[in-house]
């Protein structure tokens, strides 16, 4: 095997970073560009109100009244009734506390990481 240089390690991160990351940046502009409003300003009232079963579990989002204890104020996602702690990011990206790591671009997509992060285990309620 060819010893690797640091150039060649550095170029391949950076491919991988601009390969990976692209399609995300991508999606979370896309996300936040349509839940503009008329006047330019974002709003949560464009998000749209979700109820599915994921993967065997039942998630929830939909707009709330006040910001309550989580940064997502003026939404709220669920997993199996517990509240799932979301927050939305400058970027219009959102990220939960369990998945606080990997920003994905709308609220349902942050309660199915969720699930998937938690790999069966149930949610203990944040507070």
């Amino acid at each position: 095997m060819p010893d690797i240089t640091r150039r060649h390690a550095l170029g391949a991160a950076a491919a991988l970073a601009a390969t990976v990351g692209a399609p995300l940046t991508a999606a979370a502009a896309d996300d936040h560009d349509s839940h503009q409003d008329h006047g330019g300003h974002d709003s949560h009232q464009g998000l749209q109100p979700f109820d599915e079963v994921y993967r065997g579990r039942r998630i929830q989002g939909h707009a709330t009244e006040g910001g309550g204890h989580h940064h997502g104020a003026g939404y709220a996602v669920f997993v199996d009734g517990a509240e799932l702690h979301v927050m939305r990011n400058a970027d219009g990206s959102w990220i939960s506390v369990v998945s606080h790591y990997s920003p994905v671009p709308t609220p349902r997509a942050a309660a199915r990481a969720a699930v998937d992060e938690l790999q069966g285990a149930r949610l203990v309620p944040f507070n």
